[in-house]
């Protein structure tokens, strides 16, 4: 068995996307596989979603595959036990009596900023902080989120020391200065202020770059100069070395209507700059004890911070 590259569980403690919100309207079932684990997604008659383990304690159905929502509860494909979204077995139609112990686990569920999140503890404690509510979603001073998706071979906190990594900007990106950086750390918040140049097809403009995650797995990144743009990442593990990365962009709107093209043109270069970092990703190892020099980026604050997700040392 090939010995894992991270130090680090797979599976951090926090809020991670199982799905857009507009992937699921009233009465839908998505099967989902995430933490090393199949679940089940089903949004109830009246809008409300929830998150099941897939599979039905009582003879092993993939309530995924072929449940049915019933008001606000999942009836199994196989002999229509219906589970509620608390998880409790609601009605057992051919019984007289429901088994005491009669349950599936259920997921914590928020619907926030157009996403369907869930809340992940390897304690099963219950959540810890909340996921804020992002004013440009849904503005009408905004683009509606334009959405990008790629399964990685590698795992989110890894991928996302590059917050950090000042020097990676210029001999990865090509950005024509190495930038700055300003790192605050408040409790599950990380944020991450960044002041470079960037080129752009009318020359190279001072940009600034202020990357806010809440958690493991939920991270903003507004950027000013050029056109104002909003990018929303956000991450979930598959299996132990593979990682669900999704990033929405979004740009606030100019009466000239520019905002169309240069966005574009946004958009396009930040997600050149991502497939210029998956190969790096995808083939990297993670030091515990790399050797850093002075031009380096604040690593220490970085995985410091990170240390708090999970519920093992390491």
């Amino acid at each position: 068995m090939q010995e894992s590259r991270f130090p680090y569980p797979p599976n951090p403690n926090g809020w991670f996307r199982v799905a857009y919100a507009d992937q699921l309207g009233p009465g839908d079932v998505l099967p989902l596989t995430y933490f090393g684990s199949e679940l089940v997604l089903y949004r109830a008659e009246d809008g409300t979603p929830a998150v099941l383990d897939a599979y039905c304690p009582h003879l092993g159905a993939h309530l995924g595959h072929g449940g049915r929502v019933e008001g606000d509860g999942l009836r199994c494909p196989f002999h229509a036990w219906k589970w509620g979204a608390d998880g409790g077995c609601r009605d057992i139609p051919y019984a007289k009596k429901i088994p005491p112990r009669a349950r599936i686990r259920s997921w914590p569920v928020r619907e926030r900023n157009g996403l369907v999140l869930v809340w992940h503890h390897a304690e099963g404690k219950e959540p810890e902080w909340e996921i804020p509510e992002l004013p440009e979603i849904g503005s009408d001073e905004w683009m509606p989120l334009e959405v990008r998706r790629w399964t990685v071979k590698s795992r989110w906190l890894d991928m996302n020391e590059n917050a950090v990594d000042q020097a990676h900007f210029h001999f990865v990106h090509g950005t024509p200065s190495i930038p700055e950086a300003e790192v605050e750390v408040d409790g599950p918040v990380l944020c991450v202020r960044n002041v470079l140049r960037m080129s752009t097809p009318r020359g190279d403009i001072d940009a600034r770059l202020v990357t806010t995650d809440y958690g493991p797995a939920f991270q903003t990144v507004h950027i000013a100069g050029g056109v104002d743009t909003l990018m929303v990442n956000t991450s979930t593990p598959i299996d132990d070395e593979t990682t669900d990365v999704s990033f929405a962009y979004t740009v606030r709107k100019a009466a000239d209507g520019s905002h169309e093209r240069v966005g574009a043109a946004r958009i396009r270069d930040l997600e050149h700059q991502f497939e210029q970092d998956r190969p790096i990703w995808e083939n990297k190892t993670y030091h515990a004890r790399p050797m850093l020099c002075d031009g380096d980026g604040d690593f220490g604050a970085y995985r410091r911070w990170m240390r708090q997700f999970f519920s093992v040392d390491y």
